[in-house]
This record gives structure tokens, C-alpha cells and sequence, in this order.
């Protein structure tokens, strides 16, 4: 199902998965990773979704799953989604990406229910990179209680080279960077062993 939104002097959409038939991968994306490994994206019932019955599970293992949304290009905008961190001993997060330009180039903000803590990051050619917090010299992201087995909000506003960052509705931080200035395609992500629930994709291009 796609539901269209107008908020403020943007046009939303959200994809909540739920026409999809449970155990197939979603209509129009690329499911895919950075680096090595096996992602399984795959929709699944689920009862505690907030938008019911379905959602997006990824259950696979790899270093970086993707799920890219292959007919979207936004420079700026905003992207969120709502997930829940399942399992994972090694890792147990949940991202957003945003400008991808392929599997190895985009801009993700991710949460990690392991490290309680919110992080940006830029992806060039396969390799991360952390970005710092405008107004704070150093660290690694903001502290934030993510925990496993409940739902939270992730969001990421972007216009230009200023990307503002929120999470269960409370701005946290503010990047700035201009490595990949064009429009890109928006989508998810996750890391390593991490098995994560998205529900209620929702994007928009600023007008």
C-alpha cells in the first residue's frame, strides 16, 4: 500500500508493505549489500507492526544489507522509518540511506540497540566513515536508548549539505558534508548479524 502525504511544502509517501504476499521480497527494490555476505530481505506478518499486517524483515547475514528503493532520486528532503532491533550478538541495528547512488555510495544515519547510540555516516566506494556533529569536535554519534524488541523512529532531514537527524521525534543532530551533493536513491539498511522489523517507509522531496 502507498499512501500520499502533504507535510508542509513536501509530498510524502509511505510504504508500509502490507500489499505485498508474505515471504516474497517488495516490488521495486534493489536487495542488495556493501561488502560481502547474504542479506534476506523478505516481508513477514507480523502483530506488533504499527501499521499491520506486514513488514520488511531482514534476516540475513552481511556486512552492510541494503534495500534500495530503485525509483526514487531526492537531493533534498527526508526519509524515516519505524523498525524494531530483534536479535543480533555482533550488531542489532536499523539505518536509513539517503543520495545512494548504488550499493557502495549514499549517506546513512543508523541506530544500534547493542551501543544505545545514533550515528552518521558516509559510504564512499564500500568504505564508512563516520561524520562529526556540527558544534562538537570528535566523538561518535549521540547516546539514545534503543531498545531491542520495541519500535522507534528513525528520521533523517537533508537539504543541501545539512543533514538533521531524529529519533523517536526528538531532533538529536546536525551534520554537515558535501561529499555526494546530487540526488540519490532513498532506503535501508542494517549491519552484520542484526535481524531488524521496518514498517511505515516514509519519504518526501522538499519543494
Amino acid at each position: 500500500m502507498l499512501a500520499l502525504l502533504m507535510g508542509g511544502n513536501a509530498m510524502a509517501e509511505t510504504l508500509n508493505f502490507d500489499s505485498a504476499a508474505v515471504g516474497t521480497s517488495p516490488d521495486g527494490w534493489t536487495l542488495t549489500m556493501t561488502g560481502k555476505g547474504q542479506p534476506k530481505w523478505t516481508v513477514e506478518a507480523e502483530a506488533t507492526a504499527p501499521s499491520k499486517p506486514n513488514v520488511l524483515k531482514q534476516s540475513g547475514r552481511a556486512t552492510f544489507p541494503l534495500a534500495i528503493k530503485r525509483d526514487t532520486s531526492i537531493r533534498d528532503g527526508f526519509v524515516e522509518v519505524k523498525f524494531k532491533a530483534v536479535a543480533g550478538s555482533e550488531d542489532r541495528a536499523a539505518g536509513v540511506i539517503w543520495r545512494a547512488k548504488d550499493a557502495d555510495n549514499y549517506y546513512v544515519v543508523r541506530a544500534n540497540a547493542l551501543e544505545d547510540n545514533v550515528v552518521l555516516y558516509k559510504t564512499i566506494n564500500g568504505v564508512r566513515m563516520s561524520l562529526e556533529i556540527v558544534g562538537r569536535r570528535g566523538g561518535y554519534g549521540v547516546s539514545a536508548p534503543v531498545s531491542s524488541g520495541q519500535w522507534h523512529l528513525l528520521r533523517c532531514d537533508f537539504a543541501g549539505s545539512r543533514f538533521k537527524v531524529s529519533y523517536d521525534g526528538k531532533q538529536l543532530f546536525e551534520v554537515e558534508d558535501a561529499t555526494i551533493p546530487d540526488a540519490g536513491m532513498i532506503g535501508l539498511w542494517t549491519k552484520a548479524d542484526s535481524v531488524t522489523l521496518f514498517d511505515d517507509l516514509t519519504y518526501g522531496e522538499s519543494k
